[in-house]
């Protein structure tokens, strides 16, 4: 467990801060991660990467001469908010446009392509490569929903070599996709990592097993079995991803044998030198291994191998200098310091909105509903975590609360300034967002903003407004996640809970009525997800494990619609 924090919310913050002091000849601190503190060449490609904290070196790490230009850096195992990534990507910005690279996961996916939209729409060509490794997360015919795990190495490296190299944003993503077609994964649990201040592992391993397949966010592994030998383990890993290797593979082979956290160097040679026979035996050429800690999974107990399949081009990028903090190869000339301005305080405050009455008499409205959610997310905080880490990482709930905090609290500032419903919640939507992370972060960040933009600064407000709010709570959603009804999402609740909430009101029900009703068939949908198997995020390749729990995301809008629906029926009786 971890056992050196102050306080456990701030414990990425913290460590974040620390790693800057240790390493402020590669790194300096911007609002949302890390940038280079060295001068980067006027029109190089920026690489820009990313994700939650925790899996030290990655990401922050990584950041320096030759590899990634900036690092988002987001939660505990939650991906960086849409904002984050923007300044970091600004920041990192040399004029030669960014490549944003990160693994495949929903949240990750959400927030850095609501940042590439941004920057693409300032003239900062940007492009994405996604990092999908991981054999155990779906088959070979279902490539692109692989999830990234310690191939993220392989792909930042080439990316970052070839944008040294003075490859235009092109040629770097190309070769980026390239890296990433070529990487193969397979990782393996013998105990499960703990978040700061949590009084429990995210998933245990029962004594004398091994889980096989698992994530590193702490998500469990896809099957278990008795815990083997170094040998034995070494033939399990290299015969999976044999069986995997991509069609463009030759024999010449770049393997990384990675630990995930208190795995020992000593066991993690032991294991390597089995590996190493066996790729040999196998016909394979060894080109410049790695052995150690690389993408790691908090205090995990367990290994993950990568074998990345080279071509003379990838060979001549994978053997390039880099010198970051955590990764370094070959020698670089030294760079001088450079000055960061950070974002905040490059942009001037932008002057309130006009509101009217109406507006700034709903926007208080606005700010006690917030403060419902957030007592009904204090409450279930514990439950949502758990009932997450049955197939997913466990921190629906801690983020959930992370988000809503931070929504009341920018809704209560924004109020005391005078402002408006929209400018309310759009403050609201946007610090949610921000200090949330994760797919949930992204989806209520959104659908917060999305309803102040519909139902802007009016004279008045009718019951055809409510209704206009709630599709548009729904369209936000749905849209920004790419979620149906059936997929094992909150859509599944939030779905019903629209549907029945506008009958409602075209029926002449009340507002309070309405919502009843509407919570009531969340909150049904909610309780049914739990025979569906999940075809969306990180619980999709635990799919039997989740089969008989209803999903995290669909209960706690369910949970918050029936408090409001209670709340707004304590305000009528008034």
């Amino acid at each position: 467990m971890t056992k050196l924090f102050d306080d456990p919310a701030r414990f990425a913050d913290d460590a974040l801060d620390g790693f800057v002091a240790a390493n402020r000849a590669y790194v300096t601190r911007v609002d949302g991660g890390v940038v280079r503190s060295t001068e980067t060449p006027a029109g190089q490609v920026a690489v820009v990467i990313g994700g939650g904290s925790g899996h030290y070196p990655a990401f922050a790490g990584l950041v320096g001469a030759g590899l990634a230009a900036g690092s988002a850096c987001g939660n505990m195992f939650a991906s960086p908010s849409a904002g984050q990534v923007y300044r970091v990507a600004k920041a990192s910005d040399a004029g030669g446009g960014v490549l944003l690279s990160f693994g495949n996961y929903a949240g990750d996916v959400l927030h850095f392509g609501q940042a590439q939209e941004k920057l693409n729409a300032e003239g900062i060509r940007t492009r994405t490569v996604l990092v999908t490794d991981d054999i155990a997360s779906a088959p070979p015919g279902e490539i692109g929903k692989r999830r990234g795990i310690a191939g993220d190495l392989t792909v930042f490296k080439i990316a970052g070599a070839a944008a040294e190299a003075g490859r235009d944003l092109d040629e770097v993503e190309r070769l980026a996709l390239k890296a990433n077609d070529r990487t193969r994964s397979l990782g393996v649990a013998f105990a499960g990592c703990t978040l700061p201040g949590a009084p429990e592992p995210l998933f245990t391993v029962p004594e004398g097993m091994m889980s096989v397949g698992l994530g590193i966010h702490g998500e469990p592994g896809i099957s278990e079995q008795p815990l083997p030998t170094a040998s034995e383990l070494a033939q399990l890993l290299v015969d999976g991803l044999l069986k995997d290797r991509p069609e463009t593979a030759g024999t010449r082979v770049v393997p990384i044998l990675n630990g995930l956290g208190t795995v020992k160097y000593d066991e993690l040679f032991l294991l390597y030198g089995k590996i190493e026979k066996l790729l040999v035996r196998a016909g394979l050429e060894i080109v410049e291994p790695e052995c150690g800690e690389l993408v790691t999974s908090l205090d995990m107990s367990g290994v993950s191998l990568t074998l990345f399949w080279l071509d003379p081009e990838l060979e001549m990028f994978w053997a390039a200098p880099a010198d970051t903090p955590a990764f370094r190869k070959g020698n670089l000339a030294p760079r001088r310091a450079r000055a960061v301005t950070s974002a905040a305080a490059a942009a001037a405050q932008a002057p309130a909105q006009a509101a009217t009455a109406a507006s700034i008499s709903l926007a208080a409205t606005a700010v006690e509903a917030l403060k419902v959610a957030r007592s009904v997310v204090v409450e279930h905080e514990d439950a949502l975590g758990k009932l997450d880490a049955i197939a997913g990482d466990g921190d629906h709930g801690i983020g959930m609360r992370r988000g809503v905090d931070a929504a009341v609290a920018a809704a209560e500032k924004a109020h005391a300034a005078g402002a408006g419903l929209e400018e309310l919640l759009a403050a609201a939507g946007e610090q949610w967002a921000e200090r949330a992370g994760g797919t949930s972060g992204a989806l209520w960040g959104a659908a917060v903003a999305a309803v102040g933009r519909t139902l802007g600064s009016k004279e008045a407000y009718t019951r055809a407004d409510a209704a206009a709010a709630v599709d548009a709570l729904r369209d936000s959603i749905i849209t920004l996640g790419k979620a149906e009804a059936g997929d094992k999402t909150m859509v599944d609740a939030l779905l019903p809970f629209a549907e029945v909430f506008n009958r409602s009101i075209r029926d002449g029900d009340g507002l309070a009525k309405s919502l009843r009703s509407a919570a009531d068939a969340a909150a049904k949908a909610a309780d049914a997800t739990a025979v569906l198997s999940p075809k969306k995020g990180r619980a999709r390749p635990l799919a039997a494990k989740s089969l008989g729990h209803p999903d995290p995301g669909a209960v706690s809008f369910a949970l918050i619609a029936n408090r409001l629906a209670d709340h707004a029926a304590s305000i009528e009786r008034i």
